[in-house]
């Protein structure tokens, strides 16, 4: 790399010297320049791309000891700033996935990287991730402030520095004025954007989120999903996001995941996903669908 750099810094140098050579020939040689490093650009081009994979799940299976396999086979790349959502129906294994990645579940096989590093072993509280749960895990007998606080007593960060990032929490979950409420005496939507707000107060590199919005009702939903997607934009770090809500998955997505019986069916964006299905159970599960048997 060191050398086609070189070359490239020559070949420049040497066209701001000679202007009698013409713009032609400067461009004949740069592209067969390029053609004698194309190995070094495309290696240089995948480690660029390798680089930019914040969490790389490699063949992971997880076996029960009844021999049955929740994650078979499983592989995954996420890029950094995604949104990807991970859809299928009850059973198929996205929330066990999402707990290796988190660190409550050990994979039988496999690895899981978080930016380059294997953390297949790794503890949850050593990971950089949080995880927002289905039931919120909310503190009862703590108000909003400790609740979201509690992460940062627990690192024994000075007391000003936690109340400013439990404010700017707040704050990014729209819960301003909200410090001193008990959480019981909230709704389930604003329950959500505490257990939220917990989570991203320690600046995690990626947030986990383990179908947070199945409990609430439908308008309260749909608020969410408009939330969510603008606290991804705000905060530009990685959400992944479990759900066996189709629209759920297609409105929220960068890239969307479908799984069945432990096993990834498709990756593709929304739009993909939605308009170019790899198989039946795809094609029937993402959208309603008239599957007709047939012969090319």
């Amino acid at each position: 790399e060191k050398s086609s750099t070189f070359a490239a810094d020559f070949i420049m140098r040497k066209y701001a010297r000679t202007e009698t050579r013409t713009r032609n020939t400067i461009i004949k040689t740069l592209f067969l320049w390029l053609l004698g490093n194309i190995e070094t650009l495309f290696r240089l081009f995948s480690q660029m791309q390798k680089n930019n994979f914040i969490i790389e799940v490699n063949h992971l299976s997880k076996k029960f000891e009844d021999g049955k396999y929740a994650l078979n086979d499983v592989s995954l790349q996420v890029q950094k700033g995604e949104f990807v959502t991970i859809l299928g129906p009850s059973g198929c294994g996205k929330t066990t996935l999402l707990r290796c990645i988190a660190g409550f579940q050990v994979a039988s096989e496999g690895d899981i990287l978080l930016k380059g590093k294997d953390v297949t072993l790794t503890p949850p509280h050593k990971r950089p991730v949080n995880t927002v749960f289905q039931k919120y895990a909310l503190f009862p007998h703590l108000n909003v402030f400790n609740n979201v606080a509690f992460g940062l007593k627990l690192k024994k960060i000075d007391p000003k520095t936690i109340a400013k990032k439990v404010r700017q929490a707040l704050k990014m979950a729209n819960l301003t004025g909200y410090e001193e409420r008990e959480v019981d005496t909230l709704s389930g939507g604003q329950q959500q954007r505490v257990a939220i707000a917990r989570a991203i107060v320690n600046n995690p590199e990626v947030l986990l989120l383990d179908e947070p919005l199945s409990a609430l009702d439908l308008k309260m939903r749909h608020d969410m999903q408009i939330e969510l997607k603008e606290l991804h934009e705000k905060l530009g770090i990685t959400f992944i996001y479990v759900t066996h809500d189709q629209e759920e998955a297609l409105t929220l997505s960068d890239r969307v995941v479908v799984m069945n019986e432990g096993k990834i069916q498709q990756i593709g964006s929304p739009t993909d996903i939605y308009n170019e299905p790899q198989n039946c159970f795809v094609a029937d599960f993402i959208g309603e669908s008239n599957i007709l048997d047939g012969t090319m």
